[in-house]
């Protein structure tokens, strides 16, 4: 019986670190306001974004008109402009990607990561970009986090990412963000939204 008591302490103190948080935070904003507002923006799972990239390098730098459609698990993203190469599309499905390069062809493989770094030598974060581009951590890894005085995003750090949320707009009852900039290993992202569309299709 003693035996059976100390396993079941030993199970409720791993169930308890097994719940840590792996959110550091820090900022202006309250954290209950930040749970409940994560809780809000997670129910969009699904939108139609326009706006415009830009991509820094230490060599390079370069701009694209940037339309994203995002039906939960399956994403259509193209780029149009010196950056886009003329005309670029990914297209991502689970276990599968294809990206399309106007003049070129099509190309595939597992990961969009993997894909646009052996076509295009880019270091995209594209599967944490779905949670990014919400305003909210990837919530399989660890992130430290700054909140505004609203207490959404004001800066990201993770994976070795820093995204800076510099702006957002309200839309259909969503705070969302309308401008941002990621920094990576000698790789600055600019993304500006003009146009957002969110959609609930889960529910």
């Amino acid at each position: 019986m003693k035996r059976l008591a100390l396993f079941l302490a030993v199970l409720a103190l791993l169930a308890g670190c097994a719940q840590k948080p792996r959110e550091l935070m820090e900022g202006l904003g309250n954290p209950a306001q930040w749970q409940a507002h994560k809780i809000h923006v997670s129910q969009v799972d699904g939108w139609q974004i326009t706006g415009k990239l830009g991509l820094k390098t230490p060599d390079d730098s370069g701009s694209a008109t940037l339309q994203w459609l995002q039906r939960q698990s399956y994403f259509d993203i193209r780029l149009s402009g010196p950056l886009g190469q003329g005309a670029s599309r990914l297209i991502g499905r689970p276990g599968s990607t294809e990206l399309e390069i106007a003049n070129q062809g099509r190309f595939s493989a597992e990961s969009p990561e993997a894909l646009l770094e052996q076509q295009l030598g880019w270091q995209l974060p594209v599967t944490h970009l779905l949670w990014w581009i919400r305003g909210l951590p990837e919530p399989d890894g660890r992130s430290q986090l700054i909140l505004d005085a609203d207490s959404r995003l004001a800066r990201l750090t993770q994976d070795d990412w820093q995204v800076d949320y510099l702006d957002y707009m309200e839309q259909d009852g969503f705070a969302l963000p309308s401008r941002l900039k990621l920094y990576g290993r000698d790789l600055e992202i600019t993304l500006v939204i003009k146009d957002w569309r969110p959609r609930l299709l889960g529910q």
